[in-house]
């Protein structure tokens, strides 16, 4: 019998190589997800790295209040239509707008 702590059968009797199977299959779209992810925020980050030296070269400031509430505001609503936790997309834009608006600040002293 194998140790409990590596089994997944037991009172449920679920079979060990079933459960294997179906845990890869979906770490593996969670990983798929996880890299596309990276893929897309790497490319919304190369747009906002040239915005933000079209703002510096205007003379415009780092960051734009109306813009983010407006995206914040459309990102809730995309959040509650996908069955997203909409705190939790505010949060995640949020995190992404301070990083957007440091690297304004770096280009604009540059």
């Amino acid at each position: 019998m194998t140790d409990s702590a590596n089994s997944f059968s037991g009172a449920h009797g679920t079979d060990d190589e079933s459960v294997r199977a179906e845990l890869g299959r979906l770490r593996d779209s969670i990983d798929n997800i996880d890299a596309a992810v990276i893929h897309m925020l790497a490319e919304r980050f190369k747009c906002t790295q040239q915005v933000g030296h079209l703002k510096a070269a205007h003379k415009l400031p780092p960051a734009d209040p109306a813009r983010e509430a407006r995206q914040i505001a459309r990102l809730r609503e995309l959040a509650e239509n996908a069955k997203l936790d909409p705190a939790f997309a505010e949060k995640f834009l949020n995190f992404i707008i301070a990083e957007v608006i440091r690297h304004h600040e770096t280009i604009a002293r540059a």
